[in-house]
């Protein structure tokens, strides 16, 4: 029987304030992602440098995700949350004043590596307390949590645009955003609950029931204060290692990285692919990668209804077969518009990746950071370096060819969708 949640005043705030992490998180990653080629020209740097810039936010992150399970599990998810936004916001101000005041490319390149850490230890932990706030409302909100990180980036690369037109230098640019996200990330933390287990409320479920029936995955339970401290916890270092062991972890891990590298290869080469393998003008290129954000952040909102209708299992079956479908048709389409059709396909395929398997990795409280933590570093692993080596096959097959790499893992993600379901 489903029995839908009623969430309670406080919980409301709770889920409230993790929607505003997310989207918070959008706005500082677009931000200085929409300052890039100011920085570039202020600085004088070749593409060649501008990689280099980007590979330090690049090694920042995975250090930093790597060893995010440890920090959640030292801190907690509010601290390590509140930790990372105000990491971020000073590497924002660092970037900037590098670009405006000191003109030096090492202010900015580790200005752009404390971005980097803070940010993967934010987002894990943000997934952390989204799962939280998920058994505590007893439905699938995560898919929505990532789409108000989609919508943040939406707005910060406007705000960016607004930025660079206007002639607003860089340094006040981010500065702003920087102290901005910092401070209001840090103030909707109070009400972060992650770290004490959420107690039973009959406000939450009129039928007095302790469970919330998923139609794939079987019941979310709700921990009642008797359950909590009756097992003694691990070390930190074990509960990682424990997780590292865990086979379904390690699936959902792979199952992630299928769709974390589809929509990671979209951001970096859809704008291309479509200006050399498509014949379209380098605008029209960047309109692609806007259309396909689009309806990924789209299949994000829609996910909470298909999710609650269908369950994991199901709906991550028909993600993956979206993404090969759109991917493929993208590829070997005969028409430059058979190929937008193709990003709005491949966008609602990739949408669904990330927030399902977070929650699927959560599914045991107990074990949710460790869990969470090994997840996130394969998919964002995947993600940030899957780009790159996809350029480096398409220096011998072509930018569209190189894509095909990425339908490889999309399949095996559709065959391991059956361990997205709730373990016993």
């Amino acid at each position: 029987m489903k029995v839908r949640a009623v969430p309670s005043a406080e919980v409301t705030r709770w889920r409230n304030a993790v929607v505003a992490a997310y989207a918070f998180s959008g706005i500082a990653f677009a931000s200085w992602v929409s300052r890039l080629p100011a920085i570039r020209d202020g600085l004088d740097l070749t593409p060649g440098n501008v990689g280099l810039l980007l590979l330090c936010m690049t090694l920042g992150s995975f250090v930093s995700v790597s060893a995010s399970g440890l920090i959640v599990l030292r801190f907690g998810s509010k601290q390590t949350i509140r930790i990372g936004s105000i990491m971020v916001g000073a590497g924002l101000v660092l970037a900037g004043f590098g670009t405006s005041v000191l003109v030096n490319p090492l202010a900015v390149a580790a200005g752009l590596a404390v971005i980097g850490l803070g940010t993967a230890s934010w987002n894990t932990a943000s997934n952390v307390e989204g799962a939280a706030v998920e058994r505590a409302v007893r439905r699938h909100i995560m898919p929505r949590l990532h789409g108000a990180f989609s919508l943040g980036t939406v707005a910060g690369a406007a705000v960016g645009a607004w930025s660079a037109g206007a002639g607003v230098p860089v340094f006040w640019h981010l500065a702003g955003i920087g102290v901005l996200v910092a401070g209001s990330v840090a103030t909707a933390a109070a009400w972060f609950r992650a770290d004490i287990t959420p107690v039973q409320d009959t406000q939450f479920n009129p039928s007095g029931t302790d469970t919330f029936e998923d139609p794939s995955t079987g019941p979310l339970p709700v921990i009642s204060p008797a359950a909590q401290g009756t097992a003694e916890p691990l070390d930190s270092k074990r509960q990682i290692a424990q997780a590292w062991r865990d086979r379904r972890t390690l699936l959902l891990g792979v199952l992630v990285l299928g769709l974390a590298l589809a929509e990671g290869a979209a951001g970096d080469w859809v704008a291309l692919a479509l200006a050399d393998g498509h014949g379209q003008s380098d605008a029209a290129g960047a309109a692609g990668y806007g259309l396909f954000v689009t309806f990924m952040t789209v299949g994000r909102f829609a996910g909470t209804v298909a999710l609650d209708r269908f369950g994991r299992v199901p709906v991550m079956r028909w993600c993956a077969a979206l993404a090969v479908a759109g991917l493929g048709l993208f590829v070997f389409a005969p028409v430059p518009w058979l190929a937008y059709v193709a990003l709005a396909v491949w966008g609602l395929g990739a949408s669904l990746g990330f927030p399902v398997g977070m929650s699927a990795a959560a599914d045991d409280p107990a074990k949710a950071a460790a869990r969470v933590s090994v997840v996130s570093t394969i998919g964002y692993g995947a993600f940030l370096c899957g780009p790159p080596l996809l350029g480096l096959l398409a220096e011998h097959v072509g930018i569209l060819h190189s894509l095909l790499a990425v339908m490889v893992m999309l399949v095996v993600s559709f065959l391991l969708s059956p361990v997205a379901r709730k373990a016993a």
